[in-house]
C-alpha cells in the first residue's frame, strides 16, 4: 500500500486565487480497477491506488460563499448546488490530487467561467436539495437533471459517529490538496488547502444515478457504494494553476 497523504495540507505558498465553503457533502465511493480510471486521466498523471484499487466518487453538496482572492463572498453567484463525479490521481512529483470526470452546477455563469479559465468539465444542470429531520438524524436528498436528460437522485442519512484517521479509505479520498486538469493541450496542477474533513458515518437511503455511467463508469450505480461518508462543512482556498512539471511556488 502506498503511503497515504497527510490529513492537512501545508500552506499554499502562493497567492490565493479563490476561496469557498463546501457544505453538507455526501461522499459515495466505489472501489475500481485502476485500469478503468487510467484512460480518463490527463497526460502525465496516473491513478492513485490504495491496496491495489482506486476509487470513483459521486459527491453532491452545496458550494457556498465563493469569492476571488480573499474578498467577501459574491452574492447569489457564489452559492449554488453541485454534484461531481471524481477520480484520484498522482503525478511524478508525488502530488496526490483529484481529477473531475464531470461537474454539474446550477449557476451558468460559474459553469462558463470554469470551462474557460480551467478547462474543467462543468455543465449547467437543474438540481434540487431537500433536507429533513427524522428520528433525530438529518436526511438529505439531491436530484440532478442534465440538459441531455441524464438524471441522478441521492438520498443520504447523516450518522452520529465520527470517522477517525484510522479509516484509510476516508483519508485517501479526502486528504487531497489539488486537482489535475487537461487544458489548452497541457496538464495543470491547481493546489488547494483546507482543514481536515469533519467526517461522519452515513447511510445511503436511495440511489438512482445516471451521472456515473455518463462519465464513463457504467454499472457502478447498480451496486452499493464501497464507502459512504458525510461532512457538514470545509473551507478551501485555491491558488493559480501551474503547468505540470513547473517548480513549486515558494
Amino acid at each position: 500500500m502506498d503511503r497515504l497523504p497527510a490529513a492537512a495540507a501545508a500552506p499554499l505558498g502562493g497567492p490565493v486565487m479563490m476561496h469557498q465553503h463546501w457544505d453538507d457533502l455526501a461522499f459515495l465511493h466505489w472501489a475500481v480497477d485502476p485500469a478503468l480510471v487510467a484512460p480518463h486521466l490527463p497526460p502525465g498523471v496516473r491513478p492513485d491506488v490504495l491496496d491495489g484499487a482506486t476509487y470513483v466518487g459521486l459527491i453532491p453538496f452545496t458550494l457556498r460563499g465563493a469569492a476571488p482572492g480573499r474578498l467577501p463572498a459574491v452574492p447569489w453567484f457564489g452559492t449554488f448546488l453541485e454534484t461531481n463525479v471524481r477520480m484520484y490521481s498522482v503525478d511524478d512529483a508525488g502530488r496526490r490530487g483529484v481529477v473531475f470526470a464531470s461537474l454539474d452546477a446550477t449557476r451558468l455563469a460559474v459553469v462558463l467561467g470554469a470551462q474557460l479559465v480551467f478547462g474543467l468539465p462543468y455543465r449547467w444542470s437543474r438540481m434540487r436539495r431537500a433536507q429533513r429531520e427524522r428520528e433525530g438524524a438529518r436526511e438529505f436528498a439531491w436530484t440532478c437533471r442534465t440538459p441531455a436528460g441524464v438524471r441522478s437522485r441521492v438520498v443520504v442519512r447523516e450518522g452520529a459517529d465520527e470517522i477517525g484517521a484510522d479509516d484509510e479509505v476516508a483519508r485517501f479520498v479526502t486528504a487531497r490538496f489539488g486537482l489535475h486538469v487537461a487544458h489548452l493541450g497541457r496538464t495543470w496542477w491547481v493546489a488547494n488547502e483546507h482543514e481536515e474533513w469533519p467526517l461522519r458515518s452515513a447511510q445511503v437511503l436511495a440511489l438512482d444515478d445516471g451521472l456515473l455511467a455518463a462519465a464513463g463508469f457504467p454499472g457502478l450505480a447498480g451496486r452499493a457504494p464501497d464507502h459512504v461518508a458525510f461532512a457538514r462543512r470545509v473551507t478551501t482556498r485555491f491558488t493559480i494553476p501551474r503547468e505540470l512539471g513547473a517548480p513549486p511556488v515558494r
